[in-house]
């Protein structure tokens, strides 16, 4: 499964599809498995969803190919039938008798009724339209990812693939449109950007359309793809590039433009909006949602309030200790590190070769790191992981750095995104850590086992549950240093630590602000005086915080349980435990809520350990 799902299999998964089910229909003779329903709804979903279909990587371009010339509907119909949609695959899967299934299909039953029941529990807030809190804000909004999505994640290696990503041009303002009057339905229930999130989602689409239609990077992306598809003459290549400059300039840049105008017109019912959630029709209860979906806990926000609070001072005493053995012992843990980032020694240049060398430096990172992994997990990516910029038109709206994983036709490799906006704000200290979490042994690492699992559903390969993943990827920052990756290292250590000081400070900013009633203003001032990030890292982190409540509290949750669990796991086995054994249980059954990791590594230690 690691280069794609095989035709044969991809037959045998459509044929599935057509010939419906109930529970323990015959298929083939044999009976209708909860991996037959797990798959047979995926597909259902993913056809419903062609931007996630693509970004799974199935079929891109093939005979079976029915949907990347496609992007779903962002209306209130699409909503509730999708909410139909949760429901009725609720009730398929209730009709296997659980108690009956092996383990690994009693995993794959619990996997199905959480995604489902969580999904139908945001149903009560009737003026949600989406997966997102806001359709339009400056970093997790449509119109951002719709953006990224055509120039990262739409493979261009062939003409029909060439045609479908024109025709996904020509789509967009329609979507747009339809994310605009969601956004003005949302204030018509009184949900409105607060304001710092409006002016920067202004900003980024000004930035968005500044260019000439030819030059917007929906443009020249596209034919950059083009030019390596070797199948394509030139003569084709300029009517598609034509057709593309087209459908920009008559329907992307009027629909943003739309869009814009209507964001001008809220900007007096933005203006008394508070930061946080609180504020929203039934805004504690969609928070307490959010944060048991992103935590997969049942931990109050006053209980993570609390152990962000331990945590920032359980971090900031390492850090302290180890600023002093350096030298740096005036001022607060913030002030001494604020000061670090600006120190010239750890800089590169702010320009063309800076940048340049900021790949490379992160390349070189990754393969090192990589080449130590045989020793600590048995299942390792077939692929060497690449890096590459953040597309600039993006830049100024994302996060510092992510993860987008392979493709599973295997028409997209892994890739690590380096935010390369300006380097004052990546210092080379920070480097080694950002590159763990992202790559190796971080999200990478653990996205391209699943993604490599056999004999389980296209489900349990998927990254499902944030504070699984995210989890991983904090824990993966430690391991790199537990294995020696900072030795002789205290400068790539402090930035370490830092990042974790910063998840930590994540818990009490992010309940904070959604829970406690904190002003941005107030989170900024917190954040800053605690990390000693800078200012504006600080304001995108802030404003990330109140895009998207609960995700930031996942990192930290996720990670001290895995600790919690290996610490378990040493004690009871003593000498039987095997640092691979443990990864294996963690990462070979694909991602879960951590209550479930929890009952898969108890089951483990209770067998005595040994190879998963």
């Amino acid at each position: 499964m690691k280069k794609g799902w095989r035709v044969a299999g991809w037959i045998a998964l459509v044929l599935v599809a057509a010939l419906g089910y109930a529970s323990y229909r015959i298929v083939w003779g044999k009976p209708f498995t909860i991996n037959m329903l797990a798959d047979r709804q995926a597909l259902e979903f993913l056809m419903r969803n062609p931007e996630m279909f693509t970004a799974v990587g199935l079929t891109d371009g093939s005979i079976f190919d029915h949907h990347s010339d496609k992007l779903a509907p962002y209306t209130l119909r699409q909503r509730d039938e999708e909410y139909a949609q949760l429901g009725q695959f609720l009730a398929q899967v209730r009709r296997f008798d659980r108690a009956g299934l092996s383990r690994q299909d009693q995993i794959t039953y619990d996997i199905l009724t959480d995604q489902y029941e969580t999904g139908l529990a945001f149903r009560r807030f009737a003026w949600l339209q989406g997966d997102e809190l806001y359709p339009v804000s400056p970093m997790f909004g449509v119109e951002v990812e719709l953006s990224s999505f055509m120039q990262t994640t739409h493979v261009v290696g062939n003409d029909r693939t060439a045609r479908n990503y024109v025709k996904r041009l020509e789509a967009m303002g329609t979507k747009l449109d339809q994310v605009t009057a969601a956004m003005q339905r949302q204030a018509s229930a009184g949900v409105v950007l607060p304001p710092s999130l409006l002016e920067r989602s202004l900003t980024v689409i000004h930035d968005t359309v500044s260019a000439q239609p030819a030059d917007n990077a929906l443009v020249t992306s596209f034919v950059t793809r083009m030019n390596k598809v070797k199948s394509l003459d030139s003569a084709r290549r300029r009517s598609l590039e034509n057709q593309a400059v087209e459908a920009v300039g008559s329907r992307v840049y009027p629909a943003y433009a739309r869009m814009s105008a209507a964001l001008e017109a809220l900007r007096p019912a933005a203006a008394p909006q508070g930061a946080g959630v609180g504020r929203l029709p039934d805004g504690a209860a969609y928070y307490a949602l959010e944060l048991r979906q992103n935590t997969t806990t049942d931990y109050t926000p006053a209980q993570v309030h609390a152990l962000g609070l331990s945590e920032v001072a359980r971090i900031t005493r390492e850090m302290d200790q180890l600023l002093a053995a350096q030298g740096l012992k005036a001022g607060s843990v913030g002030e001494r590190m604020a000061e670090l980032g600006k120190d010239a020694r750890f800089l590169l240049p702010n320009d063309a070769e800076g940048r340049r060398q900021a790949l490379v430096r992160y390349q070189q990172i990754l393969d090192e790191i990589a080449a130590r992994m045989p020793e600590y997990f048995r299942t390792l990516p077939a692929k060497r992981l690449t890096v590459e910029r953040v597309p600039a038109s993006q830049e100024k709206g994302t996060s510092g750095a992510y993860y987008q994983q392979a493709a599973m036709d295997g028409s997209r490799p892994g890739t690590f995104f380096a935010n390369l906006r300006d380097l004052r704000e990546v210092p080379t200290w920070s480097m080694k850590t950002l590159a763990y979490h992202e790559g190796i042994p971080g999200h990478h690492l653990q996205i391209s086992t699943a993604l490599g699992l056999k004999n389980l559903p296209l489900i349990r390969q998927q990254t499902l549950y944030t504070a699984y993943a995210e989890g991983w990827a904090l824990y993966a920052e430690q391991l790199a240093a537990e294995v020696g990756m900072y030795r002789d290292d205290p400068w790539g250590n402090l930035g370490r630590l830092q990042a974790e000081l910063l998840r930590a400070a994540r818990l009490v900013v992010d309940t904070g602000l959604h829970a406690e009633g904190w002003t941005r203003e107030q989170a900024i001032s917190y954040m800053v005086a605690t990390t000693g990030m800078a200012e504006a890292e600080v304001t995108s982190e802030v404003e990330r915080y109140m895009a998207m409540p609960g995700q930031a509290c996942a990192y930290k949750v996720g990670e001290l349980k895995i600790l919690e669990l290996r610490a378990r796991a040493q004690a009871t086995l003593g000498p039987a435990f095997h640092l691979k054994d443990f990864h294996t249980v963690i990462l070979e059954n694909g991602g879960v809520p951590l209550t479930l990791l929890e009952q898969l590594v108890n089951e483990w230690i209770a067998r005595g350990g040994g190879p998963a």
